[in-house]
């Protein structure tokens, strides 16, 4: 099987390389940069020397591309994807877009959040968080690869908010992601003397991962859910670690929220559920597809806390579209990704 990637020179792209070069079943055909067209991906990229020396080539080829091409990863800013989904839409291929193009059923809330007009709101698509959308990815023409924080919260929380455990109103997310998050792109705000030995939050609000948290919840709980979602960056490369506060229904037991997470994610290999009264760290997840939950209870305030620990750059992006690959196609959603955590 073939796969292409657009937008193969950030750090997203990047990643898909790393992960694919390990997969079974596919074969990488091109890599795009419209900053380093011609260059060969090996001199951006050290580590991928004798490995991937493939020259990066225009996304103006992208029907050339398309056409021989059976997957398409679009790893662009949003914007982008939607474009070139609808000048290859009659071609026999699948797109995965790690962009925000396609995650919301309502076009109108993403032109609302992004400011961007849709022009492809009537697309074969389906969100692509696995755990929660499996049928949907199987048959979807297009998926919208899950964003990172909201992936990290969203499985944090969909087990109480589908029990109807916790009140639809109360819930809080709190997440601090590593750099990396914030692209390959030079700012001053990730500029080393600004960023290191310092925390910041940013984003409160009115950051753009509330909508999507709130639609996936939405969809679990058969209710309308609202939350206050704040970004926090950390001095690390990668990693996100979201803390999550929800407000327990009265009535509600420890041993109810222990047998919600059980039994949503019972089969699950990607979910790793640490448990109550444990801490999930980002170390422990890095250059992996896992997603690591545990979770307090807070009887004086009738209050559940859940953390959840996942790598952004993989379940959180590269990782999370290959497993969403491996659905589309039939294949063992675990091929290119059964790997062992970084550590130290």
């Amino acid at each position: 099987m073939k796969a292409s990637i657009i937008g193969a020179s950030g750090y997203a792209g990047e990643e898909l390389i790393r992960l694919l070069h390990g997969h079974p079943n596919v074969e990488i055909a091109h890599l795009t940069s419209e900053r380093h067209t011609g260059e060969r991906i090996s001199i951006l990229y050290s580590h991928l020397l004798n490995i991937y020396n493939n020259e990066l080539e225009s996304m103006e080829d992208v029907r050339r591309i398309a056409e021989g091409s059976d997957v398409l990863f679009i790893a662009l800013p949003h914007g982008h994807a939607m474009k070139i989904a609808k000048s290859v839409s009659d071609l026999p291929l699948r797109i995965i877009d790690l962009g925000a193009d396609y995650r919301f059923a309502d076009t109108s809330v993403y032109e609302t959040w992004y400011h961007v007009d849709h022009i492809d709101p009537d697309a074969d698509r389906a969100y692509g968080l696995a755990e929660l959308y499996r049928d949907q990815v199987r048959s979807a023409h297009i998926i919208g690869n899950a964003g990172c924080y909201t992936t990290a919260s969203i499985l944090a929380l969909a087990p109480l908010v589908k029990a109807r455990l916790v009140q639809m109103d109360s819930i809080l997310v709190d997440a601090v992601s590593g750099v990396s998050g914030a692209g390959r792109t030079p700012k001053e705000s990730t500029h080393f003397p600004e960023f290191y030995d310092s925390f910041t939050a940013y984003g409160a609000v009115s950051h753009r991962h509330t909508p999507e948290i709130e639609q996936a919840l939405s969809n679990v709980g058969g209710a309308a859910v609202t939350i206050n979602f704040t970004p926090h960056l950390a001095p690390i490369s990668r990693g996100i670690l979201a803390t999550c506060y929800a407000k327990m229904n009265e009535g509600v037991t420890p041993e109810q929220i222990d047998a919600a997470f059980a039994e949503m994610y019972a089969d699950e290999f990607f979910i790793r559920l640490i448990g109550r009264g444990t801490y999930p760290a980002t170390k422990y997840v890095r250059g992996t597809n896992f997603c690591d939950i545990a979770w307090h209870i807070d009887l004086r305030t009738q209050r559940v806390i859940v953390f959840s620990a996942i790598d952004n750059l993989v379940k959180g992006a590269a990782g999370q579209a290959i497993q969403n690959m491996n659905i589309a196609f039939g294949l063992d959603e675990r091929a290119g990704l059964d790997l062992v955590p970084m550590y130290p």
